[in-house]
């Protein structure tokens, strides 16, 4: 695999930090730059959004090869949703034309969900078999149907979780499955509760599932109170405490509140064993990524 910061950061042990931006609604390169620009030397990863939320943007593959291009390391997501197995093994294809070798595999928000609720979902493949198609052009440079692909498919393949407070009986088969099938890393959902993450990186410990698969737990710097109460009513899955949501509130700042909160939740995901580093993904306030990252302390513990 040619030179890959993510993969080089997580196969040394170090914490990890990855950060999202969404492709615009846009045929300019010019908004895919700026979000990404103060990211630069910062993070490990940007990922580019799949059309996230059901709704029509710049696709994802074209973002990252505009990331690529520009210096940066673009991990891909790639959704079932949209495009059956013939279009999405062509995508595949041209990655490393633009040498993008990192794909987040997702299944896709329901297009009913969007602002174009009459689109026909294709959902061809699930995660799972996606991720194992990859797998095989990968290392037996074949296509499922046994034909020979010409050239090498570098590619460090990244599945999606959602953290929970486990209960006791819980076993985390959902990742299990994932890693059976060839997932090398993962990213999850927000989950801003310190004592949820801890019960929930416990049991995958317990299970194995932190020593098999480099796993980095989603997280959120709200732009505001009012922000923080959208993402947790409107985004499946996604935890944010109450207590949390009230400090920021009672800030004279809440903006800098959210970057300080955040920061120091970091800090704190750090010391969790099994935690591989952290996916930032702030909705509506990327440029707050950068000074949580450095008011973190993350990449000078590095040092």
């Amino acid at each position: 695999m040619t030179e890959n910061r993510l993969a080089q950061t997580l196969a040394a042990g170090h914490f990890a930090i990855t950060a999202e931006i969404t492709p615009p609604l846009s045929a300019s390169p010019t908004k895919v730059l700026a979000e990404a620009e103060p990211l630069k030397g910062l993070v490990d990863g940007i990922n580019t959004t799949d059309s996230a939320s059901a709704r029509t943007a710049m696709s994802s593959f074209t973002a990252a090869a505009i990331l690529s291009q520009n210096g940066f390391n673009p991990i891909v997501q790639m959704t079932c949703r949209d495009r059956n197995r013939i279009a999405l093994q062509s995508d595949l294809l041209g990655f490393n034309v633009f040498g993008i070798h990192n794909v987040l595999v997702l299944t896709g928000d329901d297009p009913k969900a969007g602002d174009q609720p009459d689109t026909k979902p294709v959902f061809d493949l699930k995660s799972n078999d996606l991720i194992s198609t990859i797998v095989g052009m990968r290392d037996k440079h074949q296509l499922p149907s046994g034909r020979e692909i010409d050239g090498e498919i570098d590619m460090f393949i990244g599945a999606a979780d959602m953290p929970i407070d486990p209960p006791a009986d819980w076993k985390p088969t959902g990742l299990q499955g994932k890693i059976a099938v060839g997932a090398q890393f993962a990213q999850t959902q927000f989950c801003m509760d310190i004592e949820i993450a801890k019960r929930y990186f416990k049991v995958l410990a317990d299970n194995g599932v932190t020593e098999k698969l480099k796993i980095l737990l989603g997280v959120c710097p709200p732009a505001s109170a009012k922000s923080a109460r959208w993402i947790k009513e409107n985004l499946f899955g996604a935890i944010i405490p109450d207590a949390m949501i009230e400090r920021i509130e009672k800030a004279a700042d809440q903006r800098a509140e959210g970057r300080k909160v955040c920061a120091e939740f970091i800090q704190q995901v750090a010391e969790i064993p099994g935690v591989a580093g952290v996916h930032i993904m702030a909705p509506m306030n990327v440029k707050s990524i950068p000074a949580v990252i450095e008011e973190s302390g993350i990449l000078k513990a590095r040092k």
